[in-house]
């Protein structure tokens, strides 16, 4: 039986210092590619997906993200007076329905699979979506909900993969596969951060994860792995051959928003492809390269 999907989880506890002096007061999440804050690609990603229920595992100085998915009072009051109905409306759409969204508080920063752990009490006996909204991955079809359509046929652990260059492998939790089906491959072993001379491949895990409820009893253990934090890859790892286990090749591309260069890229490819920004900003770009004479 595959259970219902329609719960994610979001890790936003994360202090952001990749970032600094940027995040110094303001949620990573809430860093803007074109004219959406990241988290808010990832929940309308969510979404696309199906997904109903919205968990957001926060931390302190997160009140950001609260406010961006609830009203603005004043705001909504000048725009009607202003008669800005376009505006009015982009700010309703964004709004949940009452009652689908919770937040949950993750004291300290443990990793990953701390912050995951954190959701248990909210999950029951149901699969339930991981997105990390540093990851922003661009596509016709949203890649959680790729990776939905394909886990309500199949069933068990889902979690997205890409190939990445081999030097890099000590970057990513990575994939040991084994029988390949294309977009699926089997998951037949789980290292998290691997040199790359002990890296069985070069598939590595992105922030996107559809995961079965018995992740939770394996995170319970709260065992610290890679660099003393609770991985939520050993976790998953424990669950290999216990369940059905795919790593999922998805359509898009993904950006590292983690990183700034990755962020930079995301805003200039997003911004160039933008329906009504696209032009002006392709000019940009073109005269900018033009000037540096690159």
């Amino acid at each position: 039986m595959i259970k219902p999907l329609k719960k994610a989880i979001f890790p936003v506890g994360g202090l952001g210092t990749r970032f600094l002096p940027a995040t110094k007061s303001m949620p990573k999440e809430m860093l803007t590619v074109v004219d959406k804050p990241l988290i808010q690609y990832a929940v309308e990603e969510a979404y696309a997906a199906g997904i109903e229920e919205i968990i957001f595992v926060t931390g302190r100085g997160k009140s950001a993200l609260e406010d961006h998915f609830d009203h603005s009072y004043e705001l909504e009051d000048t725009l009607t007076r202003r008669g800005k109905k376009p505006e009015l409306e982009l700010l309703k759409k964004m709004l949940p329905v009452p009652g689908n969204i919770a937040y949950v508080r993750q004291q300290e920063p443990q990793g990953l699979g701390h912050a995951v752990w954190c959701a248990r009490n909210l999950i029951g006996d149901e699969a339930v979506a991981v997105l990390l909204a540093d990851d922003l991955v661009h596509g016709d079809v949203a890649c959680l909900k790729q990776m939905a359509d394909t886990y309500r046929q199949v069933g068990g652990n889902i979690i997205a993969v890409m190939e990445v260059p081999h030097e890099h492998t000590s970057r990513y939790g990575i994939l040991k596969p084994g029988a390949d089906k294309g977009k699926l491959v089997e998951v037949q072993g789980l290292v998290e951060k691997p040199s790359p001379d002990k890296a069985p491949s070069d598939l590595a895990v992105i922030g996107r994860y559809i995961l079965q409820p018995e992740v939770f009893a394996h995170l319970a253990a709260q065992e610290p792995g890679a660099g003393g934090e609770i991985q939520l890859t050993d976790s998953m790892a424990r669950m290999i051959g216990q369940v059905p286990f795919h790593g999922f090749r998805f359509e898009g591309k993904r950006y590292d928003c983690g990183d700034k260069a990755g962020f930079i890229e995301a805003n200039m490819a997003l911004g160039v492809a933008h329906p009504i920004l696209g032009k002006s900003v392709r000019q940009a770009v073109a005269d900018i390269a033009r000037t540096l004479k690159l």
